[in-house]
């Protein structure tokens, strides 16, 4: 089968394609043939320096929509033929840039019928991690104000339209140039970062999402209410934060996505309701995966860029 393949770290211009063996099924594990694919700021990251992976080769991708092309031992969720869609388990389940991948069928849930697979396939990742943010740590409720950081990105933008869904308030953070898309979106108060700071502009909040880190969680601190909680998903194991949190009487924790059957169930469910949708910032065939990347590595698109195969 074709895969996007890196044998060693570097730019965009390390990955090329490859001729792999297709992989089999285990006990508990589907076999689904690639429909698309998504890409995320991790998989830049991974094919830069490692990451979780260490050293290659390695086939990136976790996002992926596609149908089941074969069922290992004791699998009764999926059949040959069904179209799902999930996240493999992060990091270590990697390799959806390709023809095939396997992947523990509890990763995986049915496809929305209301969407094609380009717009499944770019919703995994990022929809998983804003639901695991904003609904199973945070528990969001109606009327809860929610500050939002990169409001535009790939998480960002289906975190606002989770928050909204749980009928919160949403401060966005993003390029004045990005407003309108974040109206859209359903962002009740955007905020130039560039122009303005946040952390004297806001104020009063319930939960802050942290989509950027550095110096962004630290300050996001301030505008939380006594009590408020601050979700990073960029975990660093920093004891600082966690300790200025509590020095200011709010609560920080660090979030790492996980595969997650009922939440993959959750957000089809929000998809099928028109409540959830992936913009595309980019699609592109499975051969221009590098072309991909360097539009990724700008860190401008707003939405998510997509890899397809016919």
């Amino acid at each position: 089968m074709r895969a996007i393949r890196q044998d060693v770290l570097g730019g965009p211009e390390v990955l090329h394609e490859v001729e792999i063996d297709r992989p089999a099924p285990g006990p508990s594990e589907v076999l689904v043939r690639v429909r698309a694919a998504g890409l995320n700021p991790t998989d830049w990251k991974h094919r830069a320096n490692g990451g979780f992976l260490k050293q290659p080769p390695f086939v990136l991708g976790w996002d992926v929509s596609g149908v089941v092309e074969a069922v290992g031992l004791g699998v009764t969720l999926f059949q040959p033929g069904d179209e799902v869609f999930g996240m493999l388990p992060y990091p270590h389940g990697v390799g959806s840039h390709a023809e095939y991948v396997k992947g523990p069928t509890r990763a995986f849930a049915r496809k929305p019928a209301s969407v094609d697979h380009e717009q499944a396939g770019a919703i995994p990742l990022a929809a998983l991690t804003a639901w695991q943010a904003l609904v199973d740590t945070a528990d969001v409720q109606p009327g809860q104000r929610v500050l939002i950081h990169a409001a535009a990105g790939g998480v960002g933008h289906l975190a606002v339209q989770i928050a909204k869904a749980r009928g919160a308030y949403v401060i966005g953070t993003a390029s004045a140039a990005k407003h309108d898309f974040l109206r859209e979106l359903g962002v009740d108060e955007p905020i130039d970062y560039r122009e303005t700071d946040f952390a004297e502009a806001v104020s009063d909040v319930d939960v802050v999402l942290d989509t950027i880190g550095d110096d962004y969680r630290f300050r996001s601190l301030r505008v939380l209410r006594p009590g408020g909680l601050l979700v990073s998903i960029l975990p660093r194991g920093a004891r600082d934060f966690i300790d200025e949190a509590e020095r200011l009487g709010v609560r920080a924790i660090e979030l790492l996505v996980e595969a997650d059957h009922a939440g993959m169930n959750a957000i089809a469910d929000l998809v099928e309701s028109g409540k959830l949708r992936a913009t595309i910032a980019g699609s592109f065939p499975l051969a221009e995966a590098a072309k991909a990347h360097e539009l990724g590595d700008t860190g401008r698109t707003a939405g998510k860029l997509v890899l397809t195969l016919p």
